[in-house]
This record gives C-alpha cells, structure tokens and sequence, in this order.
C-alpha cells in the first residue's frame, strides 16, 4: 500500500517530445486551461473543508460546548499543523507530481471532514474503554492534522503556475488563480449559511467533505505534471521567455533549498510581512462572525450571511492587485501592496465602527473591503513576488516558506485575538489589524530596490 503510495506521488516521467508546432500550440492551449481550472477549482474545495468550522464556530460552541478561548485553541492547532505542512509539503512538492500531491491532500481532508461532527460519540467510546480526553483536545488534535492534509494544496499549485505559466504572464495568471481561495470560502459561506438556516450544522461537514472525495479522485485523472510529461517544450521555450536561473545541474537539491530559500533575505522580508498580513485576514474572517453575535446582536446565520460577502470580494481585489502591477508598476508588487495596506487598515477600523444588525449594507460593504484589500498583498508578497526572488527549482518550497510563516500569524489571530478579545474587548481586535497593516507595510518596503533591480536586469536581457 505504501508503494503504491509513493508511486502516486513520484514525478510522472517525460513523454515523447511532440515537433509539430500546430500540434504544441493546440496541445499547449488545452492543458493549461485543463492545468489552471483543475487547480483553481481543487483548491477551492481544499477550502470548503477548512474554512467551514469558520463560519460554524457559534453553532460548535452550542453543540460542542466550547467557549472562544478553547475554539481559539482548535484554530491554532490547526494553523501550526498547516503552516509547518506547507514548508514540508513545498520541499515535497519540488520532488513529486502536481496532481498526486493535491489529490492526496483533498482525500485525507474530506475524511478528516467527515468524522469531524461524531467527536462526542468519539469520546463518549473512548470513556467506555476508560480513557478519559476533553473534547477541546480531541477537536484539536482531529481539526490539526486536517491542518496537515490542507498543507497539501498549495505548493503543488505554485509549482503547476510555474511550469505552466511564465515570467512575463506569472503576475497576472497568479492572482487570477488566487480568487480560489475567495471563491471557495465565499461559497463555503454560502453553503453554511443555507444548512444553518435548516439546523444542520453538522451537514456542514459532511457536504463538504463528500464533494471533496469525488473531486479529488477526479484530479487523478484530470491533471498531469510539468509540460515535458506530455511530450510539451517548457513554458519559456514555448513562449520565447526570459528563461529562470537554473542551478540543478551543479548543485544538489538541498544546496538549492538552502541558497535560495533558508539564505534569502529578500524572501524572509516577504515571510515575515506575511505574519502580520495573514493576522489580518483571519482575525477579520474566522472571528468576523462571533463579533457579529456577540457584540452587535446579529443571528448566526445573519452574521454568516453578511461575512460571506468579505471572501467574496476578495476574488477581484487580488487579480484588481495583479492587473494594475502589470499595468502601472511594470509588474513591480511592492507599490500595489502598500497602497492596498493603507486601505486595509482604514477598512478594518470602519467595519469596527460601523457594524451593526441596523447596518447590514455597509457591514456587509466594509467586510467586503477588508476582503478585496487583504487579497491584493496576500497573492503577491507570498506568491509572486517570492516565486520571483528564488530559482524554479524551488519555487515550492519558496511559497511553502511564506505560507508557513503566513499561518504563524494565523495561530496569532486564532488565539491571540481570542485573548485580546477577552483583555481589550473587539475594539482590541481591530485595532491590532491596523496595527499589523503598518509593520507588514514596513517589512515590504525592504524588497522596493531589490524587486527594481531584478525587473530590470530581466528587460535588459
């Protein structure tokens, strides 16, 4: 079972080189709208059995009978599990095939999904044989290795984006795909929103979890590797691009790993911008809906309703960030991100001020807000811009390597915010995502001449 496994995972071997340019061209054409959709539409439903525990925090609360500071522990877990993950699955990632790694990712998850909602039957069986676990940690330790199925996700994505796409339409491709994850948790929200009304929370798992089986067994079958495994050229061959540094063939693998990935600076600065970036998002979103409920007098399913449109909005603002980068800053992100913080932060403390059940329009507008500009920095500074600073080799693990450092802010909205709310009130809890805003604008900035030179060096070729 474990070869097979393996087998699965390994890089799936070249194909016969194809000559016939009609045929590269028609060839290319249809596997990277099969490559793009597969992936944007995989990593959706990674986040239909993820961000779904988000929205039924109250209905957990009640029925689990935890309270926020032991549902801030659950969050926590799992973004330790998830941000460690994704450095390692990024490192794996490099050294398997895109659509095993994805698939594997999404199956393990929808189990994990599926299970989720029968804990206390769980623990009630486990008392029976003497064995005695609070429910919190058995939550906690089911929902972090869903951390470590989900970690699987993105890194073969950045890697597909990579040798499907290249330098000169990265931009532009990267965070068009990147509304994914919007798409996914704005229609998670949907579906939620909709089983709450019905008093099913637990179907919010299960539904989940059943679409994330069927879709996973079909990206076997849907996607394929590097465009060399179907007889293709590389990208930048085929698109007479600005080939990337490529270094494998007198350095090994780790040698790689360590030169441009653990030894970049550039790429710690955009690392430790993404704490403070990915503080933001999740202490908006995941606690967006007990600040609704417990503040501002708004249902359950009314809160859910009015945060839904935050992720919603967030699929322009990321390919809106992406487009006038390209368009204004000759595909120079540092400019976009710190405009797009600026306007984050004000968001954050207008949604603060203004929320209320009296208000649903502009609650709903200014969550709305914090999702397109939170968007714009989150595809770029961990995405592109890192894609950009390291070699192709290690793309995977780049993006890994931010992402991990990403969801260690996200382990500091989960309980950190679950702690200031409780210390300093909301008001605490937004008024640190301001303050978040300004340090990750500060981080960003370092990258300003690096990311000016290496544009330019890349025009000059």
């Amino acid at each position: 079972m474990f070869a097979k496994l393996v087998g699965w995972l390994k890089p799936l071997p070249d194909g016969t080189p194809i000559s016939d340019e009609a045929q590269i061209k028609r060839l290319y054409r249809n596997w990277r709208i099969k490559m793009f959709f597969g992936m944007y539409f995989g990593y959706a439903l990674f986040y239909f059995t993820r961000k779904n525990l988000d929205y039924v925090k109250p209905a957990l609360s009640q029925n689990f009978g935890l309270d926020v500071i032991q549902l801030g522990y659950i969050g926590t877990t799992i973004y330790l599990t998830y941000g460690i993950g994704k450095f390692l699955s990024g490192v794996l990632a490099d050294r398997c095939n895109i659509r095993g790694v994805m698939a594997l990712g999404l199956f393990v998850s929808s189990l994990i999904n599926l299970a989720f909602p029968f804990l206390p039957q769980f623990q009630t069986f486990l008392g029976n044989m003497g064995i005695t676990l609070p429910l919190v940690a058995l939550a906690a330790f089911a929902w972090g290795l869903n951390g470590v199925a989900q970690s699987m996700g993105f890194p073969p994505v950045a890697k597909g984006l990579v040798y499907w796409f290249s330098p000169s339409e990265r931009a532009t491709k990267w965070t068009l795909w990147s509304s994914s994850h919007t798409f996914g948790a704005f229609f998670v929200g949907v579906l939620i929103s909709y089983l709450l009304k019905l008093d099913m929370w637990k179907m919010a798992f299960i539904v989940p979890a059943f679409m994330g089986i069927c879709y996973s067994i079909f990206l076997m079958f849907f996607l394929t590797d590097k465009p060399t495994t179907v007889g293709l050229p590389p990208i930048e061959v085929y698109r007479n691009d600005v080939m990337p540094v490529k270094e494998k063939s007198t350095l090994s693998h780790w040698e790689i790993l360590k030169k441009h990935v653990l030894k970049n600076p550039f790429l710690w600065a955009l690392a430790i911008s993404y704490i403070f970036i990915y503080y933001v998002r999740f202490a908006t979103l995941d606690w967006g809906t007990m600040f609704l409920t417990q503040e501002r007098g708004f249902t359950p399913d009314g809160a859910v309703s009015a945060m839904k449109w935050m992720p919603f909005l967030g699929m322009p603002g990321g390919i809106v960030a992406g487009y006038l980068a390209d368009k204004f800053f000759q595909g120079r992100c540092t400019q976009m991100n710190i405009i797009y913080l600026v306007i984050l932060a004000a968001s954050c403390w207008g949604f603060y001020c203004v929320a209320g059940t009296d208000q649903f329009f502009w609650t709903s507008l200014l969550a709305s807000f914090i999702g397109f500009f939170v968007d714009g920095p989150q595809n770029l500074a961990g995405g592109v811009q890192a894609s950009r600073v390291t070699v192709q080799e290690s793309v995977s693990a780049a993006c890994g390597f931010t992402g991990m450092f990403g969801y260690f802010g996200a382990m500091l909205s989960s309980t950190g915010a679950a702690y200031i709310s409780k210390s300093f009130g909301w008001k605490g809890v937004y008024f640190s995502c301001i303050i978040a805003c300004i340090i990750a604008m500060g981080f960003i900035a370092t990258t300003w001449k690096k990311e000016a030179s290496s544009i330019a060096a890349e025009n000059n070729k």
